[in-house]
């Protein structure tokens, strides 16, 4: 019997496919969940548990949170990467390194089929196929939900004919949760207009009497909270936790899909958004014009590059060379107030604020230059726009 390995997150859309491989295209399948972060200890237990009920010959569950944080999530803070200024790639990040770890086990398992539950509308189905065909071409790709053009409440059906039952309920939203957020779509995020319902976001309000916290960096990296030291992914998962509490970090991002028509997605990312504004203020203290402004440049072509699946272009490894060199004296303490449903970045202290130097104190007294030597600074600033209007008197 020719195997298949499917790239299994125990929702609905994957478990759809582990059953029809199976039922309809009589392969024999395994499966393997890739952990970026959304999985405690016991619900990776259950998911495996609920695989082979489902009839997998194999499983397994793959952590790969360091590596994910040092390929992706390092840089991403690096370059404050926001997709249209709101969306830190939650999951659009993760699923790259899903897909290299999907080829992994399939090459291991000697899999003749990949297989994947994304739709034929969306961004993940180029993300994973992209991946697939670089890295094994030799490897075929089945994709059950997009070839049958299949709507939720089918898979529900097919599911409940194979005595397998989804709730309808929890069918309605597609939860995708990670270290660096957690995506939530459904039948609101079809439209232009409705909200998602305060129920749909998985974690939900539970503090409203707001907290101080300082965010420790060095070199960009976020090295310690409140001056306790950890790993930087400890730190997230720890600065999640908090926030998190106060229902931080909730939007929808609208964007231009890959293949071409506009999307809508809810989601919630606490840590990341807290960590890239206060990474952010730093910069603005610590980094040259010039510095900030390249990088912003070189940043968000790296950010849409990877959200559109593009990870494997050597221009990637180029922009990661420059973001990391960017953050040599990107180094101090960011302070940060929580309260329900935002924050507010209160201030920094480093030992490379430019702020603190003696030439000046802006708006108020110049320590390094006289009035003359403004007065001709101006003067000669100015001599583009007076050589131009007065070629031109008739513009204002």
């Amino acid at each position: 019997m020719e195997k298949v390995v499917v790239a299994y997150s125990g929702g609905l859309d994957t478990s759809y496919c582990v059953k029809y491989l199976i039922h309809e295209k009589n392969l024999e399948v395994h499966t393997i969940l890739v952990n970026t972060g959304g999985f405690s200890e016991e619900e990776l237990t259950q998911t495996e548990q609920r695989a082979y009920e489902l009839g997998s010959t194999s499983h397994v569950n793959k952590t790969i949170l360091n590596e994910f944080y040092q390929k992706a999530i390092k840089y991403l803070i690096f370059g404050n990467v926001l997709k249209n200024n709101t969306y830190p790639l939650s999951v659009s990040a993760e699923r790259i390194f899903q897909a290299i770890e999907v080829i992994n086990y399939a090459k291991k398992v000697g899999a003749k089929y990949i297989a994947h539950g994304s739709t034929g509308a969306g961004n993940d189905q180029i993300r994973f196929d992209v991946i697939f065909q670089t890295l094994a071409p030799e490897i075929e790709i089945i994709t059950p939900i997009r070839d049958l053009k299949l709507s939720r409440q089918e898979e529900v059906e097919f599911l409940k004919k194979h005595n397998v039952h989804y709730s309808w309920e929890k069918a309605q939203y597609s939860i995708n949760k990670g270290i660096w957020g957690t995506s939530v779509g459904g039948k609101e995020t079809l439209t232009s207009h409705d909200p998602l319902p305060e129920a749909a976001y998985p974690s939900q309000l539970t503090k409203d009497k707001e907290e101080t916290i300082t965010l420790n960096f060095e070199k960009g990296e976020l090295v310690g909270l409140d001056g306790i030291k950890d790993t930087p992914v400890k730190n997230i998962q720890k600065l999640e936790e908090l926030a998190s509490a106060f229902a931080i970090g909730r939007d929808i991002h609208v964007g231009d899909t890959i293949i071409g028509i506009k999307g809508r997605v809810g989601f919630e990312a606490a840590a990341p958004l807290v960590i890239i504004k206060a990474h952010h203020l730093l910069e603005k203290h610590v980094l040259t014009k010039w510095q900030q402004y390249w990088k912003e440049q070189l940043a968000n072509w790296y950010g849409m590059l990877l959200h559109e699946g593009n990870y494997l272009d050597p221009v990637m490894r180029n922009i990661e060379v420059f973001l990391e060199d960017s953050q040599k004296s990107v180094t101090g303490n960011v302070t940060v107030k929580l309260k329900p449903y935002h924050f507010l970045l209160e201030g920094i202290a480093s030992p490379f604020d430019m702020m603190k130097s003696d030439f000046g104190q802006y708006g108020e007294m110049n320590n390094s230059w006289t009035s003359d030597d403004a007065k001709g600074f101006i003067k000669i600033y100015g001599n583009a726009n007076k050589i131009y209007h007065n070629v031109n008197p008739t513009e204002s």
